[in-house]
């Protein structure tokens, strides 16, 4: 029996409240990795939260402690690459939304730990978008054949639910609440129209302000189950998902999966994601958000054809596909770490 190559996937230490979308997707990507492949799987959570510079460094070291024939960073904590061997390391980078976050010496501070001295180390970089793998270019200037785009996947709680469009009050949902998700050209969009909004994610009191200056009807849910997640793509009628930047936007995959239509950006990693099966809009203009929306509510026919072109497009992202491509990533990695393994005892061989 040939003996499989250990493989430690190095997940971030998971907070309180927070985004858990990496974690499903790898974990998703695990319980569907070909059994032939010739490795195992090894998922290696860290005891370290990144904050603060004495905890990351107990983390790169702790990762390095735990170095396997292959090492995969799964994402966030980029910077324990670079206590990882070179030659086996593959490291994933979600987005660089980071970037757009911060300003001055702390933005400095993540363009260089979190992606120029990572990238630079590492044997290969993952990202789940070719906007994603525009960004990383553009930011490290590294040799683009050291990026791979490999998809993140849709959690296997999502499923579809038949549902009739309710056209004379049509229930929308909104996610995130970060100046991206738009949630402003949002409620200026559906302003006067007979809808109720449904919102996921931490309100507070400019939020409801907000929302009630817009005279809409709404309600919102925050730190919600996979199973109550899936509820609220059940009972909703379309998802409104004009973003002004997505690394992905996993929203729009998994209300296709759930088979309601998607209203989303022009721009970005979306229309990558969304394929042929949403309606594409201007997040920045008021007007083209409303346009969008009306569209998907007034025609029934086109409303219909988006839901149909959904299902299509999710299979795009299935756990196998993802899954195999991983398989042959690492062993990509391994077959380029043996070979440099046998040149280098070739030339001592010849000293």
């Amino acid at each position: 029996m040939v003996k499989k190559s250990l493989v430690t996937l190095f997940y971030r230490k998971p907070r309180a409240a927070g985004n858990y979308s990496l974690e499903t997707s790898f974990d998703v990507m695990m319980a569907a990795f070909p059994a032939d492949a010739p490795f195992n799987l090894r998922r290696q959570v860290l005891s370290h939260f990144s904050n603060g510079i004495k905890a990351r460094i107990l983390a790169t070291l702790e990762a390095r402690r735990l170095r396997s024939d292959i090492n995969h960073v799964t994402g966030d904590v980029h910077f324990i690459a670079l206590g990882l061997p070179r030659r086996s390391t593959i490291l994933t980078i979600h987005d660089c939304g980071f970037m757009h976050d911060y300003g001055g010496i702390y933005r400095w501070f993540l363009w260089l730990f979190w992606l120029v001295l990572p990238v630079w180390w590492c044997k290969r970089v993952t990202t789940i978008s070719e906007a994603s793998k525009a960004d990383i270019l553009r930011y490290t200037r590294c040799p683009a054949h050291k990026i791979r785009v490999i998809p993140t996947l849709i959690a296997r709680h999502f499923y579809a639910v038949p549902k009739s469009f309710n056209a004379q009050k049509p229930r929308i949902l909104h996610i995130g609440l970060a100046p991206n998700k738009n949630l402003i050209n949002h409620l200026k969009a559906l302003q006067g129209l007979n809808c109720s909004l449904y919102i996921i994610g931490k309100m507070e009191a400019e939020h409801h302000a907000l929302l009630q200056q817009s005279q809409l009807e709404y309600d919102w849910g925050y730190n919600l189950s996979e199973a109550q997640i899936q509820e609220v793509y059940a009972q909703c009628d379309l998802l409104l998902f004009a973003s002004t930047l997505e690394g992905f936007g996993m929203p729009i995959l998994e209300a296709q999966t759930v088979g309601r239509p998607v209203v989303t950006s022009n721009l970005s990693s979306m229309p990558e994601v969304a394929g042929s099966a949403a309606c594409l809009v201007d997040p920045h203009s008021v007007d083209s958000i409303r346009a969008g929306v009306l569209r998907v509510i007034e025609d029934a026919a086109y409303r219909e054809d988006l839901i149909a072109a959904g299902f299509e497009n999710v299979k795009r992202f299935q756990a196998e596909t993802v899954a195999r491509a991983y398989a042959e990533l690492y062993g990509e990695v391994k077959n380029e770490k043996r070979k440099a393994k046998s040149e280098k005892r070739k030339v001592k061989s010849e000293k």
